[in-house]
């Protein structure tokens, strides 16, 4: 029973600790691909970003959207935003999901 107890605390663990590593590899990625438009900090105040009208991804609307969602249009582009299809790979794709994701804690 201890060792079950012990295996359950080790996988919860280093399932925060990939979430984390995700999300510091993610805005890494942030910062160089996504922060001219949306900003350092993700609220979308740049000249390009109110421009463009750019949703804050703090916002409830934003991280209410699933991650399937959030993919797509990181993938395929919205509105003014170009697809990061073939600049990105998918794990890259999921590391800056889960900064966004940090973005509205």
């Amino acid at each position: 029973m201890k060792k079950i107890f012990v295996l359950g605390i080790l996988l919860v663990l280093s399932a925060a600790m990939a979430a984390a590593q995700g999300a510091a590899a993610g805005k890494a990625i942030f910062a160089s691909k996504c922060a001219l438009c949306h900003g350092p900090d993700g609220k979308g105040n740049t000249s390009i970003g109110k421009s463009l009208k750019i949703a804050d991804l703090h916002s409830d609307v934003v991280q209410q959207m699933s991650d399937a969602d959030l993919k797509t249009v990181v993938t395929n582009g919205k509105n003014k935003m170009p697809p990061f299809k073939g600049k990105l790979t998918d794990a890259q794709m999921d590391q800056v999901i889960s900064y966004i994701r940090e973005l509205g804690k």
